[in-house]
């Protein structure tokens, strides 16, 4: 209980001490360089163990491995706790710059229960992830369809699956001895040094010995005296209820790398250039799409509003046609818009946290250095962003004439983050119940609602009652009395039609760029290339404001002016194609078999594909309400 009430005192002390204290150092909190000199003690943390086969992390010490005398948590972040880290000292300890070879970790003598659960984590690929100095421990591995080129695999496999020769039956080996490198930039005139590279060549060694095992027993399978060292041809160590040593060896290797830029091996992707050439390629067509439609909006509108007008003044307009004909109507009410307001609202929150979130991580505010950090400032940006969400909602409200301004806001602050929690409390009692440290302590959880209910819904109503007291724009045209009725319309005017169409073309826009962020989610890689996803995300406004104006302009020609929700629902249809690229990903790129990890990753992604849904149905909504309130002043109107 004193832990759950430390993380919730530690993330409103962070809250404080972010928007409150002033700061006068250069470097963010947690990633300023550390200089150590020869002879400094070095100490490796460990972290969860993960496997992209179960989407489930584990604490390190949920195995049987060696333990230091006394375990000691970090305190993580609210976005570290989130995404299941649990960083904790360890048992490996090495002084800067000297070498050393063959320390033996500790003995341990398996149990049934002990072996079992070796085996099961080497079935599910489990890796095992360690930091030193804030840097990922990573396995370098030489591509063979590129010379000279390494890619790093983020942390070693727990073991391996194999057989002996002339054997049949499949056995499971254990990684026990590991073959560290550090990677140190020196500094010339101060003789300090900075980590630079932290990387690990895992094997399997059945170490031997002679006589008793006691603290002083020399390994005959590696030994530093007799310059010994442990190779791959060594007899592999299998899980089994029997004795397993656990050994290490360090080296230090002087790197050209400076500190700056010890992150780049990291963040180079493996298809890079694949990478490159899709956006490129994204981008020129959804920039000539672009193009094509405002040059066909721009000379088709000009043409109508000059032809209303001519006709106007001639006096030869015997009958209004086109969407001239529904100006009396275009700006009624639509059913249910009340709710139209709350999802209006919650996708303003939505555009402003993703928006400032970007803008963070184009000024390298959320590097990968800083564990937790996107997350975390996503959350609080969404908490911060209710202000904005209950002053577009009320505002929409007013003009819609609703006098009950209390029970948007409420509607506002909580519909949307209702749903999503519950669909969040449902998946962590699924983590809860397979002993995850992926499941969100309760101390975290309350805390997310604290957050929600101590600072959202009050910003919700602050902006709520500040968009109610301002006066309304007046519409550009006045609405009659009584509704005229809607024409038959033409089969591609359908409205299910013509909003699962106007879906495909801001899809088009970012499922490339989505392809990576799924792989750096789901495949546990690193993703920082904000740049480009800032030019995608501009891109995807753009096509769902442009695919919305179109298609709203398209039914208001065949006499249909019942734009507010069609207008939401065209560009907001993206989502299911979301959805559904999702679910075609999860069959073609991962290996999950496990029904809880099935769950989790199609649960995760309804909460994704719904806030996509909010996010590009909004965009929709205000660029057709721009449109028609700019056609319907621009034309003369008795």
């Amino acid at each position: 209980m004193a832990g759950r009430c430390f993380h919730v005192a530690w993330i409103f002390f962070s809250l404080f001490y972010l928007f409150f204290l002033p700061s006068h150092c250069f470097y963010l909190p947690g990633v300023a360089p550390e200089d150590f000199k020869t002879g400094d003690p070095l100490l490796v943390k460990v972290n969860k163990i993960s496997s992209t086969k179960t989407q489930l992390p584990y604490s390190y010490y949920s195995l049987p491995y060696c333990q230091p005398d006394h375990i000691v948590d970090s305190a993580e972040n609210l976005g570290e706790v989130l995404r299941g880290d649990r960083i904790e000292n360890s048992p490996y300890t090495f002084i800067m710059r000297e070498s050393r070879m063959c320390n033996v970790v500790c003995r341990k003598v398996l149990d049934k229960k002990a072996a079992k659960a070796f085996k099961e984590k080497i079935d599910d690929e489990y890796r095992v992830n360690m930091i030193l100095d804030n840097l990922p421990l990573v396995v370098p591995i030489r591509r063979p369809d590129v010379e000279n080129t390494v890619v790093y695999q983020h942390g070693f496999h727990v073991g391996l699956k194999g057989k002996y020769a002339g054997s049949k039956e499949e056995k499971h080996f254990i990684n026990n001895h590991l073959a560290f490198t550090v990677k140190f930039h020196k500094d010339p005139l101060t003789e300090t040094a900075r980590i630079v590279g932290f990387e690990v060549k895992p094997f399997s060694v059945k170490h031997e010995y002679e006589g008793e095992w006691n603290t002083k027993t020399r390994l005959t399978t590696c030994d530093p005296h007799a310059k010994r060292a442990v190779t791959s041809s060594e007899s592999p160590q299998e899980v089994e209820e029997k004795e397993i040593i656990f050994t290490y060896d360090v080296e230090f290797q002087e790197s050209d790398i400076k500190w700056a830029s010890r992150w780049d091996t990291y963040l180079l992707m493996a298809d890079d250039q694949i990478h490159w050439f899709s956006i490129v390629n994204s981008l020129m067509i959804v920039l000539f799409l672009s193009a094509m439609v405002a040059m066909i909006m721009l000379r088709t509108l000009y043409r109508d509003i000059s032809k209303y007008n001519q006709l106007e003044t001639q006096e030869e307009a015997q009958e209004e046609t086109g969407w001239k004909l529904v100006h009396g109507d275009v700006f009624r009410p639509p059913t249910n818009f009340d709710l139209l307001c709350v999802y209006v609202g919650t996708g303003v929150q939505f555009f402003g946290m993703i928006l400032v979130t970007m803008i963070f991580a184009l000024l390298g505010f959320l590097s990968p250095s800083n564990r937790g950090g996107l997350m975390t400032a996503m959350l609080l940006l969404w908490v911060f962003m209710g202000l904005f969400a209950g002053y577009s909602s009320a505002r929409l409200y007013k003009m819609f004439k609703g006098a009950n301004w209390k029970s948007i806001t409420l509607k506002t602050a909580i519909k949307f983050p209702a749903t999503v929690f519950a669909i969040f409390f449902v998946l962590n009692a699924l983590i809860w119940g397979q002993k995850s440290s992926g499941a969100v302590p309760f101390g975290t959880m309350f805390a997310l609602v604290l957050l929600w209910f101590g600072i959202s819904v009050p910003l919700v109503f602050v902006g709520s009652y500040i968009g109610f007291k301002k006066p309304v724009k007046e519409d550009p045209v006045k609405t009659n009395k009584i509704p005229r009725q809607v024409p038959d319309q033409p089969w591609y005017l359908h409205p299910a039609f013509s909003i699962l169409i106007g879906g495909i073309l801001p899809f088009g826009a970012v499922f490339i760029e989505l392809f990576f962020i799924l792989t750096s989610i789901w495949l546990h890689q690193f993703y920082y290339i904000f740049g480009f996803l800032f030019i995608v995300f501009i891109i995807l406004v753009v096509t769902c404001a442009e695919i919305t104006v179109v298609l709203c302009y398209f039914q208001l020609c065949s006499e249909d002016y019942q734009w507010w929700w069609r207008s939401y629902l065209t560009s907001g249809s993206s989502a299911l194609y979301l959805f559904l690229y999702a679910a075609f990903y999860f069959f073609t790129k991962l290996e999950i078999t496990k029904l809880v990890s099935g769950m989790l990753y199609f649960g995760y992604m309804l909460i994704v594909s719904y806030a996509f849904f909010v996010l590009t149905g909004t965009i929709g909504f205000y660029a057709c309400f721009w449109f028609t309130r700019l056609i319907y002043s621009s034309v003369k109107i008795d």
